[in-house]
């Protein structure tokens, strides 16, 4: 089961996304919270896998609340909710680690597939959509880190295209390279620069000027 925290400052949306998730064999709703605070306390009594999390509410904002759960040890995946499209506040989560956005109209099959694609591990907005979402609200740029030193020309290469916002297809199109082998060259990636996923790519790539 996939266990799903709801925090919304209105009772009426949670209500309808609890009974939507609810509805699902594979997921239960743990808990709720109405603000950032109470968010805090809610994920430390529940363990929840997944939390939806409205950016805006009173007490303490979803911002500041994702921060301090993503902070803690073995936290669970964060997925905000806003009521605009390329929203600065959405780019300031995404940086913080945040699993992507969902507009709060979205259409309840995207919402639960959301919410399954975040628990196995992936992020909810594609790369090139982080992309289109950081040319908007670009971040200071900070010192390239040593890690990135250690990526091979070819890894350099990829990582360029990856941060781009090509997918694994393009990549191998241009690169004259099989789709497996730009997969193992992105995981490598990946893994020396302690990036979770491409989402965390982009930003890496936007935040150190390398996009």
């Amino acid at each position: 089961m996939i266990r799903v925290l709801l925090v919304d400052d209105q009772a009426l949306f949670r209500a309808g996304i609890r009974m939507l998730v609810s509805s699902q064999p594979d997921m239960e709703v743990v808990g709720e919270a109405g603000n950032g605070q109470e968010a805090l306390a809610a994920v430390s009594a529940h363990r929840p896998d997944v939390v939806l999390m409205d950016i805006r509410m009173p007490v303490m904002d979803g911002l500041t609340a994702t921060a301090e759960i993503l902070s803690r040890p073995e936290p669970p995946r964060v997925v905000m909710l806003t009521t605009f499209d390329l929203d600065e506040a959405a780019a300031r989560a995404i940086r913080q680690g945040a699993s992507g956005f969902l507009l709060k109209d979205a259409e309840p099959e995207f919402l639960l597939a959301a919410i399954r694609t975040v628990h196995s591990g992936s992020s909810v907005i594609a790369a090139s959509a982080t992309r289109e979402l950081f040319a908007h609200f670009t971040p200071e740029t900070r010192p390239v880190p040593e890690s990135f030193a250690s990526l091979t020309d070819r890894e350099q290469e990829i990582f360029a295209l990856a941060a781009r916002g090509l997918s694994n297809a393009e990549i191998a199109g241009r690169e004259f390279l099989s789709e497996a082998t730009v997969k193992t060259h992105i995981s490598r990636i990946l893994t020396k620069l302690s990036l979770r996923d491409r989402v965390q790519l982009v930003v890496f790539a936007f935040e150190h000027g390398l996009a």
